[in-house]
């Protein structure tokens, strides 16, 4: 009896030592693993102060905090749903100029990826008055840069609300489903240039300028929703596949003194994309970027507002694509700051306000990842960049002529900043690969941490229960020489003598990164479960991807999957030769683009992978967005060849392996038809294979139980077949 029960607490102690807590799907889609985070952070621009959305689970309330950037502490609450009467939650908050009236957005409905409509509430924090200014819901309401009027998009029109009077103004009444769409954009540009409000105030809130889409044109797209009703429902809309008719757009001024509306001439231009339209500081002056179809000729122009004479200011060429930016950023001589990659990798760059070259503020064989700002005060830049390492991110400043740069992050992970409006002070985000995401404020000038305002300590407490294992970086050469990033996480208990299977993840996408040194949530803690049970993930990122110049990353032009292919395969052959790897036991899992590769991968690479998880990926892309696809392959038309040769579902004879596809039927990114139609490839191909559809399920596939369920089904599928 003694001998027993000292061979217990012997092999209690051994597996408190060495032994993990396990990790379930469950916890994981529940949240048990959620970080603490500063929610709707925001800086404000007339004070050295910032405001974070805070949630109180106990009293089910929210309020809109202000601290101070020097001492940290909260000033103030501007508004507390609890005072309210009926206020519902907050979704999220803008300010107008003089930060004393705030726009509310609550009950918000999701439309696609960006877009969605809410109620909103306008609050007065001098008055404590909070009114509703619309009896529906609308989209994008934005306030007037003088505060007096809020500019809002209902049922494709455009309209002008009064804050005073109270009074509305319709801009448009054209607007109609799947016709006329006037200051919201369109599904794909939605989609792909990644923006929803599609009109801008000029500064002296006497100018509204929008971007109207026809898109009469574009071929209808059609899913069916099974919801719970008897009969199923239809949504359709507008959905311009690779080489198919977009939206015509056009561009156009509505003054708001003489409410008159002014057309700009685009004439010179066919079949073109406005990427961008904003105002610039001079009052009376409008910028566009406007792209060609194959996006490798961008023009940024300037308007006369009130003329409507367009000027080329800015011209950028690229033998594959042009990236449209976020950063162009006026100076208050209007001059400009813009970011390029046409030296070879992405870089900051001054112009004058006639588009004449002043410095490229930045050079290197690295990226700037973000710009954060200019100080005009003190003639300093602050940039995120690579500088340390393509997977990792540093914040530095450095002067407008390109000299004294100081690097103000000391960590070696990903870092991330937003400053004060005074740029005397930054918030600094840190996390890595080993260290959940941090919050501290910083001083700007050094980069001197002064205070941590959220370390995550309670959940890296709770972590060492879990004995979790290391995420090791390192450069994968493969046999034709290309030198590919890549993790690897092995085992807690990892035994060099043995044979491990290997599960490899990828997304692959051009411009992407998967092998990044960050905090990530969901997907790595599902990978260290895996490796609970016995397993070794690793994750490859192959030529097409990002942060490592152009060159590497437009390799891919008018071949996508080609030599994203070539190399999973090639790192697969590398990792399987591993002493400590079972070469028959390699499988492959991708969402999305991923998706596309996973399956590529099982198809191309049948003698070095087992199995392969494809989650609502594109099998064809002939299938998919023309901004997207055109991008990197041209018009189908054009490139039969390069669209043919590199889609899945032109090579399902070659399956070997197990084949698991995912897809929910309610997707309007990555239409279920790319899997019904590999699914119909592979019966008449006799392959077996196994299938998963989610119904009304979108691009994301989540809601409920769905992403349990979703985990728990590829975690089953990995263990029978790998």
């Amino acid at each position: 009896m003694k001998y027993k029960q000292f061979s217990i607490l012997f092999l209690f102690l051994c597996l408190t030592v060495v032994g993990q807590k396990k990790i379930s799907v469950e916890q994981i889609y529940t949240g048990a693993f959620r970080a603490q985070g500063m929610d709707e952070l925001q800086s404000m621009k007339t004070t050295n102060q910032y405001t974070v959305l805070n949630l109180d689970r106990s009293s089910k309330t929210m309020q809109i905090d202000l601290y101070d950037y020097a001492t940290l502490k909260k000033t103030a609450t501007l508004i507390n749903t609890n005072d309210h009467a009926d206020m519902p939650m907050i979704d999220s908050y803008t300010f107008d100029a003089s930060e004393k009236m705030i726009l509310i957005a609550s009950n918000s409905n999701q439309i696609f990826r960006h877009s969605f409509t809410a109620d909103y509430y306008l609050y007065n924090t001098a008055t404590k008055e909070l009114t509703k200014p619309f009896d529906f819901q609308v989209q994008e309401p934005t306030f007037s840069p003088d505060g007096k009027k809020i500019a809002y998009a209902k049922e494709n029109n455009l309209y002008v609300y009064d804050v005073a009077s109270k009074s509305t103004t319709q801009i448009t009444t054209d607007g109609k489903k799947n016709a006329i769409i006037n200051g919201i954009t369109d599904w794909v540009y939605e989609e792909e240039f990644a923006f929803v409000r599609a009109f801008d105030w000029s500064k002296d809130s006497e100018k509204l300028a929008y971007i109207r889409f026809d898109e009469s044109q574009v071929p209808e797209f059609s899913m069916s929703m099974f919801h719970k009703d008897l009969y199923p429902t239809i949504e359709t809309f507008k959905y311009p596949k690779a080489g198919e008719k977009n939206s015509l757009v056009s561009l156009h001024v509505y003054d708001a003194n003489s409410k008159a509306t002014k057309e700009i001439n685009l004439g010179k231009y066919d079949d073109f994309y406005i990427a961008r339209m904003e105002w610039t500081n001079d009052a009376n002056v409008l910028s566009a970027q406007v792209l060609n179809r194959h996006q490798d000729n961008l023009d940024l122009l300037f308007i006369d507002g009130t003329t409507g004479v367009t000027k080329v200011v800015l011209n950028e060429k690229d033998k594959a694509y042009v990236d449209v930016t976020d950063n162009l950023t006026f100076l208050n001589d209007n001059s400009f700051i813009w970011t390029s990659e046409k030296d070879g990798f992405n870089h900051i760059y001054l112009y004058d306000k006639n588009g004449k070259l002043r410095n490229q503020v930045t050079k290197g064989n690295w990226e700037v990842t973000s710009y954060y700002g200019f100080d005009e005060k003190t003639n300093t830049v602050f940039y995120q960049s690579t500088e340390n390492g393509s997977v990792n991110r540093s914040v530095y400043r450095i002067a407008l002529n390109g000299k004294s740069k100081v690097a103000l992050s000391k960590e070696v992970g990903t870092n991330d900043a937003t400053f004060s409006p005074n740029f005397q002070y930054y918030i600094n985000t840190f996390s890595s690969a080993a260290q959940p995401t941090t919050y501290a404020l910083n001083e700007a000038r050094t980069g001197k941490q002064i205070k941590v305002i959220e370390d995550n300590g309670a959940l890296a407490t709770r972590l060492k229960d879990y004995n979790l294992p290391t995420k090791e970086f390192f450069v994968l050469k493969t046999e034709k020489g290309n030198e590919l990033n890549a993790w690897i996480i092995k085992p807690k208990d990892f035994d060099a003598s043995k044979k491990y299977p290997v599960f490899m993840y990828q997304y692959s996408g051009p411009g992407s990164q998967q092998v990044a040194n960050q905090w990530n949530s969901s997907n790595d803690y599902w990978f260290m479960m895996l490796t609970q049970q016995g397993y070794i993930v690793a994750c490859v990122d192959g030529r097409g991807t990002g942060f490592k110049g152009a060159d590497f990353k437009k390799v891919t032009q008018l071949e996508l999957g080609k030599y994203e292919v070539e190399d999973q395969i090639d790192a697969a052959k590398v990792i399987g030769n591993y002493s400590f790897v079972d070469k028959s036991r390699i499988g492959i899992f991708g969402w999305s683009y991923g998706g596309f590769m996973s399956s590529n991968c099982l198809f191309k690479g049948n003698d070095t992978f087992k199995m392969a998880i494809a989650v609502a990926p594109v099998t064809n892309w002939r299938f998919y967005d023309s901004i997207y696809t055109e991008r990197y392959m041209q018009t189908p038309q054009e490139n039969a060849t390069g669209y043919d040769e590199n889609s899945p579902i032109n090579h399902v004879e070659k399956l070997k392996g197990k084949f698991l596809l995912i897809h929910g039927s309610g997707d309007d990114n990555v239409h279920l038809q790319n899997s019904m139609q590999m699914m119909e490839a592979l019966i008449q191909a006799n392959k077996q294979f196994d299938s998963q559809i989610y119904p009304d399920k979108n691009h994301g596939i989540y809601g409920g139980n769905t992403r349990i369920q979703l985990y728990n089904k590829m975690t089953n599928f990995i263990k029978e077949n790998l």
